[in-house]
This record gives C-alpha cells, structure tokens and sequence, in this order.
C-alpha cells in the first residue's frame, strides 16, 4: 500500500467524521480520512464495501463518486475517491450550494433531483445520509448538468443493517423508497433555508 503525505495546502473540508483531502500527486483525487473515530463506524470502510458491492453487480457509476481503496498517510488511513469536477476543469459545487444560492432553476434543479431519484430507485442504491452536501452539481457540458453522490451512502454504521442491505433485496427497496421520500424533504427544507437567508440579507 503506498504513502501519501498530507497538508493543510490539501485540505478541502471535513464532516462528522471524517477530513477530505485534495490528492497532492493526482488532482483528480481526493483522499477521505478519519479524524474523529466514532463508536461502530467507519465511514470509509462501509462505503468501500459497498462500492465494492455495486461494482460487482456491475451497477453504473453515473452518479457516483468512485473509489480507488485504501492509501496511508500521515494522519492515518486514508481512502481515495474521484474529485467530482466539471468539464472545465473546476471543483464541481455542492447541489445544497447550488439551491441555497438559487444557482439554476427551480425547474431544473426538480429535473436533475427526479434523475438521480430514478437512478437511485432503478439500481436499489441505498443514500443513507440524504445532506444536499453530499450532492455535488457536476456541469459536464456548457447547458447540462448532473447530480452525483460523494458521500453518504451504504450504511451509517457496523451491523445488522449494513449487511441487509447487502443481502436482502426486500429490506434495501423499503429502505430506498424511504430515504428518497427524506431527499425530498431535505430539498424543500434547503429551498425554505435560501428563501429565509435572502430575506435576512433585504432586511439588513
């Protein structure tokens, strides 16, 4: 396994979790770390185990950050996934960003929200952790656009659910069914959020 070593010059944002690193040696690459254990999880683990999972069943990445293993690095072990970009090169925008900031359309951000539902429901993919900034808005063309998750996904921790998801198709269409009624949720919870924050702004 190689060694990568990491600075604050790499340093991208954290969650709950886990600190997210630019790859100093490929900028097509971020590397995730643990920075913050917490009890029955490991965040990295579960979701390449479950990236594993769909590759095997051959499940199309089109709307998924890809992940390339583990990796060592000077603040632990690390695990390497696809920087999600546009097509001109720049860091592509978290979608909460992109609907707090009111970036595209309402109509458009409903069009790219339904696609990655449909993809999400056509291949039982489990979006466990339903944050809008977990959803980037990747602009692969001038006028086009498309919704990919970064993180998130699979389980939230070691278990009995983690497996089922796995192995029970039954559980894992309940499961999917039900956070993608949450993602919807999320969405016009976001929507309220930009509304209520420019409201502040014209009453300053």
């Amino acid at each position: 396994m190689s060694f990568i070593n990491l600075n604050k010059k790499n340093y991208l944002g954290k969650g709950r979790e886990r600190a997210c690193y630019l790859h100093p040696e490929d900028d097509s690459k971020v590397v995730k770390v643990v920075y913050k254990p917490l009890e029955n999880l490991n965040q990295n683990e579960l979701e390449y185990e479950y990236l594993k999972y769909l590759e095997k069943k051959d499940i199309p990445f089109s709307h998924l950050s890809k992940c390339y293993g583990k990796v060592h690095t000077n603040l632990g072990e690390g695990y390497i996934f696809e920087r999600i970009k546009d097509y001109n090169g720049e860091t592509s925008t978290s979608f909460k960003n992109v609907v707090m900031n009111g970036l595209l359309s309402s109509k458009l951000e409903i069009e790219l929200l339904n696609e990655l539902k449909k993809y999400l429901h056509e291949n039982s993919i489990i979006f466990v952790d339903v944050a809008l900034s977990n959803v980037f808005c990747q602009k692969i063309s001038e006028d086009n656009y498309k919704l990919v998750l970064t993180d998130g996904i699979g389980g939230k921790r070691m278990g009995l659910k983690s497996k089922l998801y796995l192995y029970s198709k039954l559980f894992t269409k309940y499961k999917v069914k039900k956070q993608l009624k949450k993602l919807d949720s999320r969405y016009k919870k976001v929507i309220k959020q930009g509304i209520e924050a420019k409201t502040r702004l014209l009453s300053e």
